[in-house]
């Protein structure tokens, strides 16, 4: 079952990248606010017609969780936002891991601390070498990103 999950996750970022790409050269064409506008506008559509079909019931609905739980979703125009105005300037690979790094090293704090509701799981050495191997990928993307820019 982990593998199945893990396989769905990297299934996930892999459509991410898609999508980013795909957004980055729109939000040029027609703006980045354009862009992100149809990304939530079809994302909704979609999302209606999953949740009347498709998802089965549950014990709650969203009118009766706790309201903070609900904050959820301003975040995702955070990323949308983001790697619509990065993409063209920095290239997909570079936002890509920008974004990565930044979602890692927020959730390590998150993690570390239980905030929003989570289980505290404790930094150790081995998250540790893990953001800095991260942080290390988005340095030599980008310079690699700089090199490229500079070849004729």
């Amino acid at each position: 079952l982990t593998i199945i999950v893990i396989l769905i996750a990297l299934s996930g970022g892999c459509a991410l990248s898609v999508q980013s790409s795909i957004n980055g050269r729109l939000g040029v064409a027609v703006g980045v606010l354009a862009t992100a506008w149809l990304t939530f506008v079809l994302g909704a559509l979609i999302s209606v017609l999953l949740v009347l079909f498709v998802q089965p019931p549950h014990a709650e609905t969203l009118l009766d969780v706790p309201k903070w739980q609900l904050s959820g979703a301003f975040f995702g125009v955070t990323y949308i936002l983001a790697m619509v105005f990065a993409v063209p300037r920095v290239g997909i690979a570079a936002a890509t891991i920008a974004v990565i790094t930044g979602q890692l090293a927020m959730s390590l704090l998150i993690d570390n601390f239980g905030w929003l509701d989570n289980a505290p799981v404790p930094f150790d050495s081995h998250r540790a070498i893990g953001i800095v191997l991260l942080i290390a990928a988005l340095v030599l993307v980008h310079l690699g990103n700089r090199r490229l820019a500079r070849t004729p």
